[in-house]
C-alpha cells in the first residue's frame, strides 16, 4: 500500500470523528431548545385547563349567588302573600314565587353541569400536571448531559484536531489535496476496495482495476474508484479468501487414462 495511503485512512478516521464530535456539540443545543419548546408548550396547555377551571369556579358561585337572590325573593313573597287582602294580589306573588322555582331549578341544573365539567377537566388537569412534571424532569436530565458531554466532546476535538494538524503535513501535497477536494464534495475522499468492490458507493471494480490495486508491486501507484472517484485502499487482511481453481476431469480423459 502507498505509504499516504496509510495516513490518508489515519486522517479520514480523524477528519470523521471531528467531524462527529462537531456535529454532536450543534445538535445538543438544539436537542435541549426543542425539549424547552415542548415544556413550554405542555404548561401552555395546562394553563388552558387550568383557566377553564377558575372560570367554572366563578360560574358556579355566580349560580349559587344567584340561586341565594331567588330563594330570597321567595321567601319575601311567601311573606307578601300571607299580607295580601286580594285574591288577585294572591295570584301575583305566586306567580313570582313561581318564576323564582323555576329560576332556581335552572340554575341548579347549570351548575351541575358546571360540576361535570369541572370533574372532567380536573382530571385533565392531572394529566397535565403529570405530562409537565415529566417534561421538566427530562429537560433538566438532559440538558445536565448535554453540559456534560459538550464539555467532554471540546476535549476530545481539541485533541482530534492536533492529531490532524500533526499528520496532515506528512502526506505528500497533491494526494491530500486531492483527497481534500474529494471528501469535500462527497463526505469522505477514501475508501477501502474489498471483494472487488467499492464499499464507499458499493459499484464493482473491472476486474483490471481489481488486479492493479491487489498487486503489491504497483504500492507506490494510487487508485481511484471509477464510479465515486474516491482514493481505494486495499488490505488483504479484510479480503475474502480467493477461490482455488480445481480442474474437473473429463470422463473420456478418465477412460483413456484407465486404458
Amino acid at each position: 500500500m502507498h505509504p499516504d495511503l496509510e495516513k490518508l485512512i489515519v486522517l479520514q478516521r480523524l477528519d470523521l470523528e471531528a467531524k462527529r464530535l462537531r456535529d454532536e456539540i450543534s445538535a445538543l443545543p438544539k436537542h435541549v431548545a426543542g425539549l424547552s419548546a415542548k415544556l413550554a408548550a405542555l404548561e401552555g396547555q395546562r394553563a388552558v385547563v387550568v383557566d377553564l377551571l377558575a372560570k367554572e369556579e366563578a360560574l358556579r358561585r355566580r349560580q349559587e349567588s344567584d340561586v341565594k337572590d331567588f330563594r330570597l325573593k321567595i321567601e319575601k313573597g311567601r311573606k307578601k302573600v300571607d299580607a295580601a287582602t286580594t285574591s288577585a294580589m294572591v295570584e301575583g306573588f305566586e306567580r313570582e314565587i313561581a318564576f323564582s322555582q323555576g329560576e332556581i331549578a335552572k340554575l341548579e341544573d347549570a351548575e351541575l353541569e358546571s360540576m361535570l365539567r369541572t370533574e372532567e377537566m380536573e382530571a385533565q388537569k392531572t394529566l397535565a400536571d403529570a405530562a409537565v412534571a415529566e417534561a421538566k424532569a427530562t429537560l433538566s436530565r438532559e440538558r445536565a448531559r448535554a453540559v456534560e458531554t459538550i464539555d467532554k466532546d471540546k476535549v476530545l476535538l481539541a485533541g482530534v484536531d492536533t492529531e490532524r494538524e500533526v499528520l496532515r503535513p506528512t502526506i505528500g501535497e497533491a494526494i491530500l489535496s486531492n483527497y481534500d477536494r474529494i471528501a469535500k464534495g462527497k463526505g469522505t475522499g477514501l475508501a477501502e476496495a474489498l471483494n472487488q468492490k467499492c464499499m464507499a458507493c458499493q459499484m464493482m471494480l473491472r476486474p483490471q482495476r481489481w488486479n492493479d490495486i491487489r498487486n503489491r508491486d504497483n504500492e507506490d501507484e494510487i487508485t481511484t474508484c471509477e464510479s465515486c472517484g474516491r482514493l481505494l485502499y486495499y488490505d488483504p487482511a479484510r479480503d475474502s479468501p480467493q477461490r482455488k481453481v480445481v480442474e474437473v476431469e473429463s470422463i473420456a480423459a478418465r477412460i483413456v487414462r484407465s486404458l
